[in-house]
Order: structure tokens, then sequence, then C-alpha cells
């Protein structure tokens, strides 16, 4: 293979601060690629030559000159020679050291044209402008999906390959995301770095602190598109929209009932169990659904917050209500199979039945007749 002309004469001046005259570039006479030092174009012509006379013992990785294997070498020995005045932080490069003490100096000289932000290093308002230019030059081969970071490709190809390199050192659950980890191991440790401003409640995940605000705000971000019915968490929205599909996706192992969402499953399995894990402060009568628990404090509380709009008539449970309005429009729902006489209450049916078989009806300690 012919070797490509090169020259190391050509010379730009330029100023390096100090008044001082410094010599710009030695180029490839074939790419006109143009470098600062004459041992990186040497290094650039051993890759057109398809040379690579340096190898590491350890990896056996190739490389052009003496100064990139030296710098190699130190991923296996761990030796990190340029050390931070102002923190003790050391590193293997000395390009790092220079851009980590920007950390510590403020110096931001890379600013973008768009809007006028800067940052420390070069490559990170290169990140930047994408955000601006839209360009996505990172391909997924598996499913053509594009990122315009590498870190999100990679991050991206787990959910192809399975990986999770995260592991939690309390339960050994596995992530494929760092930040995954983080999150979880607050579980663990309790902590709850995230404060509501308006009512003092934290929380674990910023997600759920974001969710919770909009109980606060009224914000209903997920609307239906069957019945324009909306939502403050996508959760309920997907719930929702199986109201609308007939999809029942969770299914009782003991009856086969299946249900909407996995809370009504969850609450259906105490029927099974018998469990009752919420308890009333006031009486210690237990239930199995968190909603009847609310529903009885109410006898305690005395209150009612249904109302009736036709009479202003008050009750402490919604079925009550509906089960009231039915007196305002003259809705019977409740047939008798012996006389068809209908009612608009079930208890009202049943009393009724008790004058076909019979039966008399019970009074209560209080009085009144039981259904």
């Amino acid at each position: 293979m012919a070797t490509p002309a090169v020259s190391h004469l050509e010379k730009e001046k330029g100023s390096n601060g100090r008044g001082e005259d410094i010599t710009r570039t030695h180029k490839c006479g074939e790419y006109g690629k143009e470098f600062h030092h004459l041992n990186d174009l040497k290094s650039h012509m051993h890759a057109h030559n398809g040379e690579t006379p340096l190898m590491c013992d350890d990896c056996g990785k190739q490389f052009g000159n003496v100064s990139q294997l030296k710098i190699h070498m130190r991923t296996h020995t761990g030796e990190k020679p340029y050390k931070c005045e102002e923190c003790s932080k050391q590193f293997s490069r000395l390009g790092n050291l220079k851009i980590h003490i920007q950390t510590h100096t403020g110096e931001k000289p890379y600013r973008c044209d768009e809007c006028s932000k800067r940052f420390s290093q070069l490559g990170y308002l290169k990140k930047h402008m994408r955000i601006h230019t839209g360009e996505k030059p990172y391909k997924c081969e598996e499913c053509s999906r594009q990122f315009s970071e590498q870190g999100s490709l990679k991050r991206h190809m787990r959910t192809h390959t399975g990986e999770q390199p995260y592991k939690c050192e309390e339960c050994s659950k596995q992530f494929s995301v760092l930040r995954n980890l983080k999150s979880h191991m607050r579980t663990h440790t309790g902590e709850k770095p995230y404060k509501c401003e308006d009512c003092g409640r934290q929380f674990s995940q910023l997600g759920d602190l974001k969710r919770h605000m909009r109980t606060h705000t009224g914000e209903k971000p997920y609307k239906c598109d069957e019945c324009s019915k909306q939502f403050s968490v996508l959760c309920n929205l997907k719930s929702h929209m199986r109201t609308h599909t007939g999809e029942k996706p969770y299914k009782c192992e003991e009856c086969s009932k299946q249900f909407i969402d996995l809370s009504q499953l969850k609450s259906h399995m105490r029927t099974h169990t018998g469990e009752r894990p919420y308890s009333c402060e006031d009486c210690s009568k237990q239930f199995s659904v968190l909603n009847n628990l609310k529903t009885h404090m109410r006898t305690h509380t005395g209150d009612k917050p249904y109302k009736c709009e036709e009479c202003s008539k008050q009750f402490s449970q919604l079925y009550n209500l509906k089960r009231h309005m039915r007196t305002h429009i003259g809705e019977k729902l409740y047939k008798c199979d012996d006389c068809s006489k209908q009612f608009s209450q079930l208890c009202n049916l049943k009393k009724h039945i008790k004058t076909h078989t019979g039966e008399k009806p019970v009074k209560s300690e209080a009085g009144s007749f039981v259904c």
C-alpha cells in the first residue's frame, strides 16, 4: 500500500497567550487532517498503513505509539498520576484533570450560540446542541430507535439483551439503569428526599411527589378518548379504559372471578382469606377494604358528604344518595316475580316478598324492621 503524502513543514502562526508563535499543524497529505504534535500524526499514519506496532500484554489491544500504550496501561494498573490540588481527586489522564479543575474555578468557556448556555467541556456543548438540531446519531440495530447520546443507546440496548448490571447489596434485586437502583435503595434506607411544600408530606421518588402535587393543583392530564373523563394518574386512566373494552386481566385463582385492576383482585382475595387489615381506631372494628373503613368512620364523625340536589338531604354513603334519588325520579328497579309490583329500593322489595311467603318481618333492637 502506498504511503500517503505528508507535509511536516506546513505551519500556521498563532499565539499561545504569552506572545509566542506556535506551530499549529502537522498535516496528513491524504486526508488533510491536522495534528498539534508530530507523534499524533505518526500514529494517524499507522492507521493508514494498517500498522499497529505496540500491543498491551494484558488484553492484547494494539496502539500506534508508546504514549497511547502508557495511558492505556493505567486501566490495568489503576495508576492515577494527576492529582487535583483543591480536593485531592486523582486522574489517569492530564486532560481529565484539566476538565475537573473547571468544577472548582467555575470556568465554562464553551457557549451555545442558540440559547447562550455555557459549558465547561466541548463534549457537553456538542451534546447540548442536539437539543436544537434534533440530531440523533446513535441508532439501535434491533429496533431502529435513535438517540442523541451514546449513553442513552447503551441503556436502551438492555431492553433487548435483558442485561441488569446494577445489583442491590441488601436484597440482590437487579436493575438495568443506575438511577432505578438508587431509587430502590430508599426502600431499605427509608430516605424520603422529596417534600411537598404545601402539606409537608415526603416521598422517596420524585415521580410520586409530582403525582401527589396534582391533589393540590387539581390537574388531571390524562383524558379518556371514549368519554372524556380525566385522571391525575396514568394508571387510573388505564384501569378506566377497561370499563370500555370490558377487559378483566386479573383473575382470582380460588374462584376464577376476574377484575379490571390489581387492587380489586387484592380486595376480593380477602373474602377468601378473611383478612381484615383496616381497623377503626375508635371502636376497633376491622374491614377488608379501606373504603369501607372510611365509610364506617362517618358513623363516628357524623360526616355526610353526599347531598341531594332536589331536597338537600345528606347521606354518609354515595349508595344511599343514589337510592334516595329514585324517590324523586320515580325509578323502580326492583320487581316482584309473584305479582310484578315494583319498588325503588331492594329493602322494600324484600319486605314485600314476605307478604307472599307468610314470613313475619323481624324487628331490630332499635325497633325498626330488618330487611
